[in-house]
C-alpha cells in the first residue's frame, strides 16, 4: 500500500471515504481561485479521484490525499501528474489544501515529501510547477520547496510562471534543509 509519512502528515491514495471531504475542499471558491477547472461538485470530485487512480496506475505517481496524522482529517492533496506544457510532457506538481489549514506549513511539508518520493523512488528527472504570479501564497510554497527559476509563459489562456526543479537541484535543496 502506498504511503508517505512526515512529522505531521500522512500522504496516501484517495479512498471512497474521501469524496465528501475532498468535495468540500475543492468546492470552495477561495481554494480553487487559481484552478483552471474552477470549483468541483461531488460528481467532478469523483471524476478527479478516478483520474488520480489512473495516473497512479500508469505513472507510479499522482495527486495523493494528505491527511492529518493525529486527527485523520483529510486536509487536501499534493502530488505529481502528467501535464503537457508547450507541447512537451512534464511531471507537474499540484496541491490544494482546505482553507482552515493555510499558513501553517502543511503544503510545504507535503510537497517536500512528494518531491523526495518522485525524485528518489520514481527517478523523475524534473518537476514543473505552473503558478499564476498573483498567487503569492503558492509562489512562496514553491520557493520554500526548492523551486527558484521560472519562465513566464501562457498556459490554458493564462499567464503563468513555469517553475522547474531538477532531481540534482532537489538533492542540493534537500541537503541544505537537513
Amino acid at each position: 500500500m502506498f504511503r508517505i509519512e512526515t512529522p505531521r502528515l500522512r500522504i496516501r491514495l484517495f479512498s471512497s471515504d474521501d469524496v465528501a471531504p475532498l468535495a468540500r475542499i475543492i468546492g470552495d471558491p477561495e481554494v480553487m481561485k487559481y484552478s483552471l477547472h474552477g470549483v468541483y461538485d461531488e460528481n467532478a470530485t469523483r471524476q478527479f479521484m478516478a483520474w488520480c487512480h489512473n495516473c497512479q496506475a500508469a505513472h507510479g505517481y499522482s495527486p495523493w490525499a494528505v491527511e492529518d496524522k493525529v486527527s485523520g482529517e483529510l486536509m487536501g492533496f499534493s502530488g505529481i501528474y502528467p501535464e503537457t506544457v508547450n507541447g512537451q510532457e512534464e511531471a507537474g506538481l499540484g496541491y490544494r489544501f482546505a482553507r482552515h489549514r493555510w499558513n501553517r506549513g502543511f503544503a510545504t511539508e507535503a510537497n517536500l515529501a512528494v518531491l523526495e518520493y518522485v525524485f528518489t523512488q520514481r527517478q523523475v528527472p524534473t518537476v514543473i510547477a505552473l503558478i499564476e504570479p498573483e498567487n503569492a501564497a503558492s509562489v512562496r510554497v514553491a520557493e520554500k520547496t526548492g523551486f527558484r527559476d521560472f519562465v513566464e509563459t501562457r498556459f490554458e489562456n493564462r499567464n503563468v510562471r513555469a517553475y522547474r526543479i531538477s532531481r540534482d537541484r532537489w538533492l542540493e535543496t534537500r541537503q541544505a534543509l537537513e
